[in-house]
């Protein structure tokens, strides 16, 4: 990434007002700060606020922390709606919509900040970044036209970026993605990224809302297939690496995402991948392909704890490693992590789980409150009949493995990404398991 370290060379930028402080909405206002407008970014929880303020990022994203401090004469934090509003030319949208009792996108944070904005009359355009099932953008401008703000542009502006890269991605990304009904809404978010190295593709809104969710099933979809073709390999005495290597370098497919595993997790896959399915129901057509996705990532860590057990005869009693709680390197995020369904399964079966992670933060919640948490993967192994290697932490590459066989009771390990190289684990007296391969 490109940092700035001459003011004068910014250009005057936009007074922004950014509704959410989670991942999105952090880095969203971080970067548009990056680039020379002045943020505003309103939260409504009152300890992240404080952090906030005082220099503490809550959250764990590379590069973040050093933006926000690089800009703090550009970005401010607060719980105050009138002071995010006051002065504000475009307002970004970048709450959380998690799934509803029904499946559908839960937009009640969406609704609430929209009604906020009904005295909003100075706005040139609201802007949504969040997820949301399409045709929402149409509901919104219905709710703006109707509060006296037909003047006020409407886009859609979906996220593309990728935990653990997420500011590398917004200020170099494949794409920026604008969808708008007028062309003065789709010049003005257009000009707001000025200065992003990646080209911009204007459309209209509802197919803006539905390029998000395609993408992220897209992607779901080739993990979920790899995954099926390790299967398979598994059964036939192929090698899912060199299969995955092959498949890659043909250039209509790509190698990106045709790494198997024990599935994907976070905040977007899942939920997204579900979105997609239930607009699908809504609308009295099945995705089948989709769902195929979905089941084949949920039965893939269920696959995980079975072939430990057919391993072990049984699990309980049996002390089991989850090296790795988040669901993927370079983050903090726990949501939908694979390593939750993992330590349920094997609570469940009656083992006795012991986790480590560099990142994760404090697991308050079952079935996180009855493992243990150590400080390094030697502590989680030690005395250990089996270990899973759940997120491909780059830390776990530099362990003393000899070291670690020797300390287990029984030194089996199933390399859930296959991280490791198989000889060589072998060599050091391991009953080593990975993901499609002989």
């Amino acid at each position: 990434m490109t940092a700035r370290t001459d003011d004068s060379m910014v250009r005057p930028g936009l007074r922004i007002a950014v509704f959410g402080a989670g991942y999105i909405g952090l880095v969203t206002g971080a970067c548009l700060a990056e680039l020379g407008h002045r943020v505003v970014v309103r939260d409504i929880d009152p300890e992240k606020v404080r952090l906030l303020r005082s220099g503490d990022v809550p959250i764990y994203e590379p590069g973040l922390g050093d933006m926000i401090a690089r800009n703090k004469e550009r970005l401010t934090f607060t719980l105050d709606v009138q002071e995010t509003l006051n002065g504000a030319e475009v307002v970004y949208v970048c709450v959380d919509t998690p799934p509803s009792a029904s499946g559908d996108a839960d937009l009640s944070r969406v609704w609430s900040v929209v009604r906020s904005l009904e005295a909003a009359s100075h706005l040139r355009a609201v802007v949504v970044k969040s997820t949301v099932p399409v045709g929402t953008g149409a509901r919104v401008r219905a709710a703006l036209d109707a509060a006296g703000l037909g003047h006020v542009g409407y886009a859609a502006n979906p996220e593309f970026t990728a935990e653990g890269r997420a500011v590398e991605d917004f200020l170099h990304p494949d794409r920026v993605v604008i969808g708008a009904d007028d062309d003065a809404t789709a010049a003005l978010i257009s000009e707001l990224h000025t200065g992003v190295d990646g080209p911009v593709v204007v459309m209209d809104v509802r197919s803006a809302e539905m390029a998000k969710l395609a993408s992220n099933a897209l992607l779901a979809t080739k993990i979920s297939f790899i995954n099926e073709i390790a299967t398979l390999c598994e059964k036939t005495g192929a090698d899912v690496e060199d299969v995955a290597r092959a498949v890659g370098m043909d250039h209509r497919l790509g190698h990106h995402f045709l790494r198997p595993g024990i599935g994907w997790g976070g905040s977007c896959f899942p939920k997204d991948s579900e979105a997609l399915r239930q607009l699908a129901s809504n609308t009295g057509y099945h995705l089948q392909m989709l769902s195929a996705v979905i089941e084949v990532n949920n039965l893939q860590k269920r696959r995980a704890i079975q072939r430990l057990k057919d391993e072990l005869g049984t699990l309980a009693g049996a002390r089991v490693a989850l090296l790795g709680m988040t669901f993927k390197p370079g983050t903090d995020d726990m949501r939908e992590a694979p390593s939750t369904v993992l330590a349920g399964r094997l609570l469940a079966e009656g083992a006795e789980v012991r986790c480590w992670d560099p990142m994760a933060r404090p697991a308050e919640a079952e079935p996180w409150t009855w493992t243990t948490r150590h400080e390094s993967p030697r502590s989680a192994v030690e005395g250990a009949d089996a270990a899973i290697l759940v997120t491909d932490w780059p830390q776990l590459k530099e362990v003393d493995w000899a070291q670690a066989a020797s300390v287990m009771r029984r030194p089996v390990f199933f390399d859930g990404r296959n991280l490791l190289d198989p000889a060589v684990m072998r060599s050091l007296g391991f009953t080593y398991i990975s993901v499609g391969r002989p």
